[in-house]
């Protein structure tokens, strides 16, 4: 055992410093990532070990799932795992990543396992991909825990491609839509308003309103700015609130026909992330705890939470899932029938399966039933704005014909 003296962040961001007693600098990693602290500096006995930088490049999740297939590929080749790190290291295009895997590398180099190596850059690696490694260690299987956390990733990106798909559509019709009225309403309608002043015209109440939203357009555009920053920064705030981000979450999974697909997704993604975790062999209660920390929704995260603590308790998996109210009745009696038949993470991969096809057909049918209120939305709109100009005009030419 040595003492190490360490500098770092703790989970609300404020900076911490300590000494502690630990058999490695990788084990005082691990203990210290237990109580939530991000180590910057360990210090021994003068000499010091700092953890690279990443700076501020992000790694996405298809670079990491490339890089878990290779490095299984490597592994069952029966490469060593450093001169794997190395090669996979020196191949990154991504700055970040390379860094990261340099510093995995070295710290593995000192005697660490690679799974407290990597418990060393928590923002690139996260407790289920740690948990994971760390069982496959242990049982001497890292070759298939890598090809099962490759294949996890591949699909929770296939899944947030999904998401993406369906609210391009939406994103880009509405963003064209307001570009094209705000064109209107600041060059086009001044120029009827002037015609229709030099003419002594007496405008309807159509044509009055867009006259003055032209005019509050003209002169207080930035408002609009203002909005768009103040809406971004709100939401923001929310999220970083747990109060504020459950009543967010929560709302999103109550709006009709979006709420559902965001409960198909949220569905899919508990299933395939504990699967994982118990076919890979970690322990149920652990397993919880990370697809709770994982599923990127307050609801579930608390739901599961409570799941987690009933199954503590002795109670089984099943009635806390079918209380919590979160998931549907399907999927509690196949989770009940894979915990009755002892093949639990073989169902939760079945319905995982499943829940993503809905995935795929629930976002084709959103952008199905969009495309349309789209088009309506769009045409109702201009075609308002260009129908309230020229009502003046046919006023007059019906006056003149009489």
């Amino acid at each position: 055992m040595a003492v190490y003296t360490f500098k770092g962040t703790d989970a609300q961001g404020k900076r911490v410093a300590g000494e502690r007693t630990a058999e490695s600098k990788a084990q005082l990693q691990h203990l210290l990532r237990r109580e939530r602290i991000t180590a910057k500096a360990i210090k021994e006995k003068g000499k010091e070990f700092t953890l690279p930088k990443l700076g501020s490049g992000k790694v996405a999740t298809k670079d990491i799932a490339i890089f878990f297939r290779q490095f299984s590929v490597m592994i069952d080749a029966g490469l060593p795992l450093v001169q794997c790190l190395e090669i996979l290291g020196g191949n990154q295009e991504n700055v970040a990543f390379q860094k990261c895997l340099n510093g995995v590398r070295l710290t593995v180099e000192s005697g660490a396992t690679l799974a407290n190596a990597m418990r060393g850059f928590p923002k690139v690696f996260d407790d289920l991909t740690t948990n994971m490694i760390e069982a496959g260690e242990a049982g001497g299987i890292l070759d298939v825990i890598l090809q099962r956390l490759a294949l996890y990733l591949e699909k929770i990106v296939k899944l947030k491609s999904a998401v993406k798909s369906a609210l391009i559509y939406p994103v880009s019709v509405l963003s064209i839509a307001g570009l094209i009225v705000g064109g209107l309403l600041k060059f086009v309608v001044p120029i009827f308003a002037n015609m229709f002043s030099s003419m002594g015209v007496t405008l309807p109440l159509p044509t009055q309103i867009v006259i003055g939203l032209s005019n509050f357009v003209g002169r207080f555009w930035w408002v609009f700015f203002v909005f768009v920053i103040a809406l971004v920064v709100g939401i923001r705030q929310l999220l970083k609130d747990p109060r504020g981000r459950y009543m967010l979450h929560k709302l999103l999974l109550n709006i009709p026909v979006l709420g559902q697909v965001l409960r198909k997704i949220a569905v899919a993604r508990f299933t395939r992330t504990l699967g994982t975790l118990i076919t890979s062999g970690v322990p149920i209660l652990e397993g919880l705890a990370i697809t709770a920390r994982t599923s990127g929704n307050a609801v579930l995260e608390e739901a599961l939470m409570k799941v987690r603590k009933s199954v503590e308790e002795g109670r089984t998996i099943v009635d806390p899932l079918r209380e919590c109210g979160v998931f549907p009745n399907m999927v509690t009696q196949m989770i009940g029938v894979g915990e009755a038949t002892g093949a639990m993470d073989a169902m939760l991969q079945k319905i995982a399966d499943f829940y993503e096809d809905e995935v795929d057909a629930a976002t084709k049918n959103l952008l199905t039933l969009m495309e349309p209120m789209m088009i309506v939305f769009l045409g109702v709109v201009v075609g308002g704005i260009v129908i309230s100009l020229y009502l003046p005009m046919f006023s007059m030419i019906a006056k003149m014909s009489g």
